[in-house]
């Protein structure tokens, strides 16, 4: 993936069995939870470039959220809010090597950023 690339998209659900039910037999997405992972139900669309995560249902979380893979989170946050938008949740880990944050354009969309491997 490279800087700019849509890498991932979480769908809100309040029964991840029914969601994974559901998607897997709409779009044939192959489903699983991922070691380490566990109560994330993983999906992968069959071009094997998209994928996410059925993730619970929480607060504002009511939409699905695009993430976009990013070279540096704390350079793409900086022009967020340069450019009229808000930092939702600052730089975090996922892994060792992989981070995630989460920003609010000016528009009220909530968009996540990714920056790291793609090997989860």
């Amino acid at each position: 993936m490279a800087h700019g690339d849509i890498t991932h998209i979480d769908i809100p659900v309040s029964d991840p069995s029914a969601a994974t039910a559901f998607y897997s037999g709409l779009f044939g997405w192959q489903i699983a939870e991922a070691p380490g992972f566990e109560g994330y139900p993983m999906w992968q669309a069959p071009n094997k470039i998209s994928g996410g995560g059925l993730a619970p249902r929480e607060g504002d979380f009511t939409q699905p959220r695009s993430y976009v893979e990013v070279d540096s989170i704390e350079q793409v946050l900086g022009k967020v809010v340069e450019l009229g938008g808000e930092v939702v949740m600052d730089k975090q880990p996922i892994s060792e090597t992989s981070w995630w944050a989460i920003f609010r354009d000016p528009d009220s969309n909530v968009i996540g950023l990714y920056e790291g491997t793609t090997d989860v």
